[in-house]
């Protein structure tokens, strides 16, 4: 059995299969903010999914991250490395990517463990 969260026309914020959470890529409520603004409230919505599937940062099993200019990269790295827990840093890509829109900076997709 499937079960999806915050079902839209286009997708779900995300899905939960066999014990796997599946999370939408998150972009930030407030995309006027620069890099690290919109990575921290790209991590808050990332928490409050998995709290809501029943589980945490601790259990991702993988992360892509898409930044609009990779020269963001130092600058969305210092939020990651002050939210990911000691000894609990899960496999994860960084790639630069236009994103769906301009204001945009960083974008996120989780895959985690329940």
């Amino acid at each position: 059995m499937v079960q999806r969260f915050d079902v839209g026309a286009r997708l779900s914020d995300m899905a939960i299969h066999n014990g796997v959470a599946y999370l939408a890529g998150q972009v930030a409520r407030d995309p006027k903010q620069d890099i690290v603004g919109q990575t921290r409230d790209v991590l808050e919505q990332i928490d409050a999914l998995l709290a809501r599937a029943g589980t945490d940062k601790t259990k991702i099993l993988m992360c892509q991250i898409f930044v609009a200019d990779i020269g963001d990269f130092a600058g969305m790295n210092s939020v990651w490395d002050a939210w990911v827990p000691a000894g609990h840093a899960p496999p994860r890509a960084t790639v630069e990517a236009k994103l769906a829109t301009s204001q945009y900076r960083v974008e996120m997709v989780v895959t985690a463990a329940i």
